[in-house]
C-alpha cells in the first residue's frame, strides 16, 4: 500500500474522541447588536412622534371653543368641547364641499389612472416613432407653474363651456396627474416580463385583451400608487378649484376651508375642526391602497 493511501496520524488533543468544542454563539449576518437595535428603535420612535405631533396638535386645537385659543393653547384643557365639529357639520356647506371633492377626486383617479396605465403600457411595449420624445414631452409639462397655466386653461374651459363644472376641473387635474403617473406606470410595466404578453397572444388574446386580463392584475401595486397620487392631487388642490369653480356649493373642501379666514376675521378653531374632518376621507383611501403602496413605489423604480 502506497503512502498516499495511508490516513494521516491522529493528533493528540487531550479531548475525548468523538466530541467537538462547543461553538460560541455568534452574530448572524444582518443581525443587529442589542445597542444597535435600541438605537434604531429610538430613532424610529422619535421620527414617529415628530410625524404625529402636527396631527395631534391640530386635533387639540379643534377642541378649543374660541377662535383665539391657538394663542393660548394651555387654556384648552379646561374647556374642551366638540361644538366646533357640530357647527361645521350643521351650519356650513361641509357636505356639499365633501360631495364636490369626492366627485372631482374619484373622477380624476379613474380617468387619470386609465389614461396613465394605457400610455405607460404602450410606451413600455411598443416601439413607435418618437416614443421616447413623447415621454419627455409629458415630463416637460410638469415644469410650468400654476400661475402660467391658469389663464390659458381658463380660456380653453370657457370656450368649451366647462367653467364651474366638475368635468372641467377633472380634466384640469388629469393634466397634472397623468404625466407623472404615466412615467410611474411605464417603469412598473418594464418590470413585468415580455413573455407574459407573448403567452397571451399565443392564447389568442388581442393586445388590449392581454393588457386587461394579464398585465393589469400583475400591476396592482403600481396602479395603487398612481391612484393614490391622483386622488391626493385632486383632493387637496386649491388654486385651480378657486378659479374654475364659481358656485360656493361646488367648492371643494380645500376651497371651502378658506371661507373661515377673511381679511378681518380668522375662525381658526372652525378651520382646525374642518381640517380634521377633511383628513378622514384621505385616511380611508390611504387605508384601502396602503398594502400595495410600498411594493408599487419600489418596483416602479427598478427599470427606466
Amino acid at each position: 500500500m502506497s503512502t498516499l493511501d495511508t490516513p494521516p496520524p491522529a493528533v493528540a488533543t487531550g479531548k475525548p474522541a468523538g466530541r467537538t468544542a462547543p461553538r460560541r454563539p455568534g452574530k448572524r449576518r444582518g443581525e443587529m447588536s442589542r445597542g444597535g437595535a435600541l438605537g434604531s428603535h429610538g430613532v424610529l420612535t422619535v421620527a414617529s412622534l415628530v410625524a404625529l405631533f402636527p396631527v395631534a396638535w391640530l386635533v387639540f386645537l379643534s377642541l378649543g371653543p374660541d377662535k383665539d385659543d391657538y394663542l393660548r393653547p394651555g387654556g384648552i384643557w379646561g374647556k374642551m368641547t366638540l361644538d366646533n365639529y357640530t357647527f361645521v357639520l350643521q351650519n356650513t356647506n361641509f357636505f356639499d364641499w365633501l360631495k364636490s371633492s369626492l366627485i372631482v377626486s374619484l373622477g380624476t383617479t379613474v380617468i387619470g389612472v386609465l389614461v396613465a396605465a394605457t400610455t405607460g403600457y404602450a410606451v413600455s411595449r411598443m416601439r413607435f416613432p418618437g416614443y421616447k420624445k413623447f415621454m419627455w414631452v409629458l415630463l416637460v409639462t410638469q415644469m410650468f407653474p400654476v400661475a402660467v397655466l391658469m389663464v390659458p386653461m381658463y380660456q380653453i374651459l370657457s370656450d368649451l363651456q366647462l367653467i364651474d363644472t366638475y368635468f372641467g376641473l377633472i380634466l384640469v387635474y388629469c393634466s397634472t396627474a397623468v404625466p407623472y403617473c404615466a412615467w410611474l406606470m411605464k417603469g412598473y410595466f418594464d418590470t413585468i416580463p415580455f413573455e407574459i404578453d407573448e403567452a397571451g397572444r399565443v392564447d389568442g388574446l388581442s393586445p388590449f385583451g392581454t393588457f386587461l386580463r394579464l398585465i393589469l392584475p400583475l400591476a396592482k401595486p403600481g396602479l395603487a400608487v398612481a391612484a393614490f397620487y391622483s386622488f391626493i392631487t385632486a383632493f387637496g388642490e386649491v388654486a385651480f378649484a378657486t378659479t374654475f369653480m364659481l358656485d360656493d356649493e361646488r367648492y371643494t373642501l380645500a376651497v371651502g376651508l378658506q371661507s373661515f379666514v377673511s381679511e378681518h376675521d380668522s375662525q381658526r378653531h372652525l378651520m382646525a375642526a374642518t381640517a380634521v374632518l377633511i383628513a378622514i376621507p384621505v385616511s380611508a383611501f390611504f387605508y384601502l391602497v396602503q398594502k400595495n403602496l410600498v411594493a408599487g413605489l419600489t418596483a416602479g423604480g427598478t427599470k427606466g
